[in-house]
Parts: structure tokens; sequence; C-alpha cells
């Protein structure tokens, strides 16, 4: 297998476990520190919109190569086996027919407060010393 083989594979992985991590969010039996993982995680890799725009050189990848695939490792690690495996076949299920991920607004919406929010602190500690 090459490293573009391998690179796809784990790719289409982190895809699934992100859905499987939607699919866990939904569960009862997911441990409440999970679920809050969870779902900051999912809104997170649902929304159309990044923390740091891919447009600034480097930093911009960094969220989808290194910050979010080591949440959704993390947050899988957290759920209970049985709670994993079955989510993860609702995850395969979900996504044979259709082929791609769900979004999320409420995720985009998460993270354009984020960014007012910075933008306001920014704003405020700019002028705060101004006369």
């Amino acid at each position: 297998m090459s490293i573009i083989d391998n690179l796809n594979v784990w790719a289409k992985r982190i895809k699934r476990d992100g859905v499987t991590l939607w699919f866990a969010g939904k569960n009862l039996r997911t441990p409440w520190y999970a679920k809050a993982l969870g779902i900051f995680v999912v809104a997170y890799a649902l929304s159309p919109i990044d923390l740091i725009p891919d447009f600034i050189p480097v930093l911009g990848y960094i969220d989808d190569v290194l910050l979010l695939p080591g949440l959704i490792w993390l947050t899988i690690r957290l759920l209970p086996p049985e709670v994993l495996v079955e989510c993860r076949a609702q995850a395969d299920e979900w996504m044979w027919p259709k082929g791609s991920k769900p979004s999320s607004r409420a995720g985009a919406v998460v993270i354009l407060a984020l960014w007012f929010a910075i933008i306001v602190a920014a704003a405020w500690f700019w002028f705060e010393g101004r006369p």
C-alpha cells in the first residue's frame, strides 16, 4: 500500500469516526463527559466555518490535520466499547448510501460566536488604553 492509499484510509476512518461521535452524542449510554466533548468535536467538525481559516498559511490547516483528528481520537477512547461498536455500525450504515457527512448549522453559529467574541475582546483591549 502506498502512502497515498494509507492517507485515504486514515481520512475515511476519521470521517467515519466523526459521524460515529454524532450518533454517540444521541446514545443514552454515552457518559456525560464523552458526550460533552463529542458534541463539541462534532459541532466543530461539521461546521462549514473553521476556527482558523484555511487561507492562513500553515496555521489554517493545523486544525484539520492535527487538532480535529486528535480530538476525535480522544473522544472515541472515552466511549464504552459497546457504545462505540453500535455507533460505528450506525455511522457505516448512514454513510454508505449517502457517501457524505451531515452538516451542522449550530456548529457554524458556535464558531462565528467565538470569532465575534475574539474580535470584541481585541477591540476592547485595543481601545481601552486610548484617550
